[in-house]
């Protein structure tokens, strides 16, 4: 048994819970703060909405899920296994591949319960700050607040000797800049408030974006709506298929939005709309941690961490797992390549490229799944309890250095820090290297590949009619 330390974890969502265990299995002594009164994070559906529907009042209650009540999965329920615990289906629920939301929140409520992780979880309890009191000592405050009446709360300060930050990214909007948006008169909202697609009934409605909430609202609003129009980059779209829509119309970013309910967009095409959806992400938001300005968040890029997880200057005594993102099929930066929006009279919107459709492999799912959550996670019990050592503070910040430097050069924007693009794989197996564990040879090389060819190959329509059971035995039988 290695070095054991008392250790908070912000969080009880997927990382949070993965996380904990890690932790547990290496002997360290596990409190896990949530602010909840269940385990599951993100996909806790809360069918209430934000005050604000943008999310632009720092004073709203937020509301932590943006799950929509009809929301499935993009990834098949065995790409979100753990490597120990897969995601069986169960003879009492949604046995679908893509399962729907609630599948996947009884999936992490059976691995907290059968892990024996409940009883380490403090529900109820917000957290409101962690900081660093003793550098030599390494000892951090983490302050929690519950809620004791509608309006009194009690706070709490308890100390640990290391924090590990895995409290989500899907909570805090990112919303489209553009003039007028603020005088504009109809209604807007950012996804992270859709629910329900009822409201938009004979709407004109305009939806920012183009990546899975996207997809997923149009289709769900289109047979209510009066009309959709999507407004979306042309240098790094995906494939939408809009012939199956009669009422969906595809544009350029917005240029302006007037206040007799007008929005001009890039392209020169105007539409009196009566909604906007921003389906335009996320901002991290780390409002409780008091670094005295050694960990920051400027356009999105958290940092300096190394590899994703470890401040230089902090490790290992502050961590962060789950922070790590997939942009949904991201065309890679390349100078030498011409992408260009092509849109028909058949309203179909397609990317050109020289080799766009012979290399699938470009085109990515927007989810980081659990496995490498949970080989994160791994990561950070091992270096706690000494088991694996860490480059020297020196080393460590001269990659991080390095990885920023890579990405300007590539011209590549810094909220982009996060997104593993194209390196899940190589990411995967270093972190794996790490803790002397070897993925399956599908997870390296076949599963990611194969994945996007079966979306490719199965259009708009992949949850129903792609047989996955089929391509996870292909895939099994070529390791």
């Amino acid at each position: 048994m290695g070095q054991s330390y008392n250790v908070a974890v912000i969080g009880a969502g997927a990382a949070g819970l993965v996380t904990a265990r890690e932790l547990q299995r290496e002997g360290h002594r596990v409190t896990v703060f949530e602010k909840a009164n269940k385990v599951g994070g993100t996909w806790l559906y809360d069918s209430r909405v934000e005050s604000d529907l943008l999310g632009l009042d720092p004073n709203r209650e937020i509301v932590h899920s943006s799950l929509y009540k009809s929301l499935r999965t993009n990834l098949p329920r065995q790409v979100m296994s753990f490597m120990d615990y897969p995601f069986v289906k169960r003879e009492s629920g949604d046995r679908r591949p893509f399962p729907g939301h609630e599948e996947v929140l009884r999936f992490l409520q059976d691995f907290a319960r059968d892990f024996g992780l409940m009883e380490l979880i403090r529900f109820g309890h917000e957290v409101i700050r962690v900081e660093l009191v003793d550098e030599v000592s390494h000892e951090w405050v983490v302050e929690s607040r519950t809620r004791e009446t509608e309006s009194r709360w009690e706070s709490k300060e308890e100390v640990f000797e290391a924090v590990v930050i895995c409290n989500g990214k899907n909570t805090e909007p990112k919303v489209a800049e553009f003039p007028g948006r603020d005088t504009w008169p109809g209604l807007q909202m950012h996804s992270h408030n859709y629910r329900t697609p009822e409201q938009f009934k004979n709407k004109i409605v305009v939806l920012i974006g183009n990546g899975p909430s996207a997809k997923d609202i149009l289709k769900e609003i289109s047979p209510l709506a009066k009309q959709v129009h999507l407004a979306f980059r042309g240098s790094d779209i995906m494939l939408i298929n809009l012939k199956i829509y009669d009422n969906a119309w595809p544009h350029s970013p917005i240029e302006c939005a007037h206040e007799d309910g007008k929005v001009v967009f890039q392209d020169g095409s105007i539409v009196e709309a009566e909604v906007i959806i921003h389906c335009t992400g996320y901002k991290f938001h780390l409002p409780f941690l008091k670094s005295n300005g050694i960990v920051t968040v400027d356009d999105n890029r958290v940092g300096p961490l190394y590899k994703h997880i470890f401040p230089p200057s902090l490790a290992p005594w502050l961590s962060f797992v789950g922070i790590n993102y997939r942009v949904s099929f991201y065309l890679p930066f390349d100078q030498n390549v011409s992408w260009e929006l092509n849109v028909t009279s058949e309203q179909e919107v397609a990317v050109s490229s020289p080799n766009a459709m012979s290399h699938p492999s470009e085109f990515c799912s927007n989810a980081l799944v659990f496995r490498v959550i949970e080989l994160q996670a791994i990561w950070v019990a091992k270096v706690l309890s000494g088991k694996v050592k860490l480059p020297t503070q020196e080393a460590m910040a001269a990659s991080v250095e390095e990885f920023y430097e890579q990405m300007e050069k590539a011209g590549l924007p810094k909220y982009h820090t996060h997104s593993l693009q194209n390196d899940e794989g190589e990411y995967v197996s270093w972190l794996a290297a790490q803790s002397d564990i070897r993925p399956p040879k599908s997870w390296e090389e076949i599963r990611f590949f194969s994945f996007v060819k079966g979306i490719f190959g199965h259009g708009e329509n992949f949850r129903e009619t792609w047989d996955v059971d089929k391509w996870i035995q292909e895939i099994e039988s070529s390791d």
